[in-house]
């Protein structure tokens, strides 16, 4: 089973948060999901909205056991059990899910429920045996890289002590279930924390020449950035321990785009270089000084800038794109093939003009759906696009519809003078309109909950239910040119 999972080609993930003023529909982010050809994300729980709208995406999913949920599942199967029924068996196979992260970084954010973590994921785990998805489905606990002491050189590593009757147990489990040490490296906080002990190249994955890289004394070995120096340092402090053939997979990683006047390398800049950097690196398989050729599959953090986030600055600001799907920056990633390709910049929109007359823009609906050939049945009540019910967002559906299908030239995008082209995607709630990040003219028509409905016993919010005079006669009107087109 180990060298099943080292075998696997790497991969690059990306943790998505919820922390934001206005999270996107679930819908809409598996939308940016695939426009982006991110095949692998993490969650921070278990979100039933979020399961519901990966199904049948072919996206690979690790869901998460959040802190607070830890006491009752290590204290009792049964409460494990349950949360596997709820959250796992509800939804698989539809929804791909790889992995159970049990916690996440527990024993340094939440050390008094330490001694029951190993518990919990073993309960976690019987219960996927008896569901016979234990092949399938790993489990395992991110681990904050600060458990680590004495990382450099990597060859003298050792797991902080006072952990060694948690961390024995967890690396015993994690050997006989074939599983893997998830490890949280944030580079980063290592440089910011470092008094300039660690250069910025070094932290950014930047090319270094032969005598600026660091040398582990011991070995000899040089190394060029702080990931690999990091990921070795686990591997050294596994083996301190006598376990050498457990893998590692890095669940959190990335670099913030923004911070406060005290953290002047938190540009967008920087987290450019250092998440191109970071994709290359693991795309490319070159491993680490200690194991090369075996590349760490790594997790970005992360999908959206959080702006709920508490703490300074950057805490809101390590993502790759904002709440609208807009990327903060442009990776660079030439070579690097399609994944997180993440230029939006040639994504326009047909909608109608603010302040348009209200008689042209239904004049120019009725057009649209009628001689102009567009499919408005998505805006019939009970529909994705039904709401909001007025002309202006059914006329900005219909216009754009027609444009996107015309091949986006800019006569496309007339309608009598009563609509504009903007960059803004015009789509919300489970209403994604084509061309939306690259939907290619796709509808979603997945009608699933709002994000954090956990309880997979929650009832899917329906947000189509309000009827309007305007809709009715939207329905006949677009009955009506149905039988004039056939």
């Amino acid at each position: 089973m180990v060298k099943r999972l080292l075998d696997l080609e790497p991969y690059i993930g990306v943790n998505i948060g919820t922390d934001l003023s206005i999270m996107p529909h679930p819908t809409q982010v598996v939308a940016l999901l695939k426009a982006q050809q991110i095949r692998h994300i993490r969650l921070y729980d278990a979100d039933r909205g979020m399961l519901v709208a990966l199904a049948n995406s072919g996206i690979r999913v690790m869901v998460s056991i959040p802190n607070e949920q830890l006491l009752g599942i290590g204290q009792s199967n049964s409460t494990a059990a349950n949360w596997v029924s709820r959250n796992i068996v509800a939804h698989y196979p539809a929804t791909n899910i790889t992995a159970i992260c049990v916690g996440s970084e527990v024993l340094t954010t939440l050390p008094n429920a330490a001694r029951i973590l190993v518990n919990a994921m073993k309960f976690i785990h019987s219960a996927l045996v008896a569901s016979n998805l234990d092949n399938q489905i790993k489990v395992s606990s991110p681990l904050a890289s600060s458990i680590i002491l004495d990382s450099f050189p990597p060859s003298q590593a050792f797991f902080n002590r006072s952990w060694n009757p948690v961390l024995v147990p967890m690396l015993n489990f994690l050997q006989s279930t074939g599983s893997y040490l998830m490890l949280n490296i944030y580079p980063y906080y290592d440089y910011m924390q470092s008094n300039g002990v660690i250069p910025l190249d070094y932290a950014l994955f930047k090319p270094l020449s032969p005598t600026k890289e660091a040398v582990d004394a011991n070995t000899l070995v040089h190394y060029s950035n702080v990931f690999d120096a990091m990921v070795d340092a686990t591997y050294f402090a596994m083996a301190f321990l006598n376990f050498t053939n457990i893998p590692v997979i890095v669940t959190e990683t990335g670099w913030p785009s923004k911070g406060d006047s005290n953290e002047p390398d938190a540009t967008m800049e920087n987290a450019n270089t250092y998440n191109s950097n970071l994709i290359r690196h693991v795309m490319n398989k070159t491993g680490t000084p200690k194991r090369p050729g075996i590349a760490v599959s790594t997790y970005i953090y992360e999908l959206y800038n959080e702006d709920l986030k508490p703490g300074p600055i950057s805490e809101k600001n390590w993502g790759l794109f904002d709440a609208n799907g807009d990327p903060i920056y442009i990776l660079r990633l030439t070579d690097s093939g399609s994944l997180l390709a993440n230029d939006t910049t040639n994504q326009t929109y047909c909608t109608a003009k603010e302040g348009a007359d209200p008689k042209m823009l239904q004049a120019a609906l009725d057009w649209a759906c009628g001689p102009g050939k567009v499919d408005c049945s998505p805006l019939l009540q009970g529909k994705p696009c039904y709401e909001p019910d007025n002309v202006i967002a059914h006329a900005t559906y219909a216009f754009d519809t027609y444009y996107h299908r015309m091949g986006k030239t800019s006569d496309a995008c007339d309608f009598n003078g009563v609509a504009d082209i903007t960059t803004t995607d015009p789509s919300h709630g489970s209403c994604i309109f084509p061309g939306s990040l690259g939907r290619n003219g796709t509808m979603v028509n997945i009608t699933a909950p709002s994000m954090n409905s956990t309880s997979s016993d929650s009832p899917g919010r329906n947000i189509y239910s309000r009827g309007g005079f305007g809709s009715m006669l939207l329905v006949i009107k677009v009955m009506v040119w149905s039988l004039i087109l056939l």
